[in-house]
């Protein structure tokens, strides 16, 4: 019996994102997911949208049949 699991090279938030302090944010996301740790990750609202910025996660947690990442904006794209 095997466990799904996706790989994602990129942070997809859908607008449900929560903002834990200053440029730290909570994102908890339905299934298990595996993302890369600790190295720079494209941030969009959704797949196919505008680069919000970049982020580095830096907590990775499995429970429950979601996976909650926590994570750092590096940096934020901005149209101004």
């Amino acid at each position: 019996m095997g466990m799904p699991l996706e790989m994602n090279t990129m942070i997809v938030t859908k607008g449900k994102e929560v903002r834990q302090q200053e440029n730290f944010f909570q994102l908890i996301k339905d299934g298990y997911r595996l993302y890369p740790m600790h190295v720079p990750l494209e941030v969009r609202k959704t797949i196919e949208g505008e680069l919000k910025g970049t982020a580095e996660i830096h907590r990775l947690e499995w429970r429950d049949q979601a996976t909650i990442i926590s994570y750092e904006l590096k940096t934020l794209q901005s149209s101004n």
